[in-house]
């Protein structure tokens, strides 16, 4: 499982699988578990490695000034873990990412991708890396688009749209719970639940726990 994980990983986009094992070894990566709700980073860290998500789920936070805790992002096995960060040498992180289930991730220390040249592949993992750094930068655009919608309902929309984009079906599931949902929308619980069920009735959605169908 953790091979598929990584021959699928946007880093690797491109290096033939038989010589993935000798590109882990000359970035020095290295796998590190976690329990639920273990601290993968802490808000102020200085961050030094990409991590790649091989299994479990996580998620990044933040407490705003009036103590609410919001989720920024969610990841997902094949996801990066302090993509942005890494490449920045001055910034400290903003956010916490603790794991939502046990999981584990390799960590490549980003001097090792940026400045060795140890193995033929050296050229396509920069670029990959590039190409991840602008992933990151849309998904936290995804989230912010959800944020600027005006109502809970718009919110919900956009929310579940990015859903069904990238599942490329109308019927999906998201990787929350109704709690993390809110949180992550920055929505009262309460009225999210009324809310959803308001869609229901309406004919927009169809849901049950965390599977959702558009019908728009």
């Amino acid at each position: 499982m953790t091979e598929d994980i990584l021959e699928k990983s946007p880093l690797f986009r491109g290096i033939d699988p038989s010589d993935l094992e000798d590109v882990l070894t000359c970035v020095s990566a290295a796998r590190k578990e976690y329990k639920r709700n273990e601290s993968i980073v802490c808000e102020g860290d200085k961050i030094e490695n990409v991590g790649i998500l091989l299994s479990g789920s996580a998620q990044s936070t933040k407490t705003d000034a009036t103590g609410k805790l919001v989720i920024v992002t969610l990841i997902e096995p094949g996801n990066y873990i302090g993509v942005l960060l890494s490449a920045s040498h001055d910034r400290t992180s903003p956010v916490t990412v603790r794991a939502a289930a046990d999981l584990a991730v390799l960590f490549i220390p980003i001097r090792n991708i940026l400045e060795r040249s140890c193995c033929p592949h050296h050229a396509r993992l920069m670029g990959n890396l590039l190409d991840g750094i602008a992933e990151k930068a849309l998904i936290l655009h995804d989230r912010n688009d959800c944020l600027i919608k005006p109502t809970i309902r718009d919110k919900v929309l956009t929310f579940l749209a990015h859903f069904a984009h990238d599942a490329q079906s109308r019927s999906f599931s998201i990787p929350m719970n109704r709690n993390a949902m809110a949180e992550y929308l920055d929505v009262d619980r309460s009225a999210l639940s009324r809310e959803l069920s308001w869609m229901k009735r309406d004919g927009l959605i169809d849901y049950k726990r965390n599977w959702f169908k558009l019908q728009l």
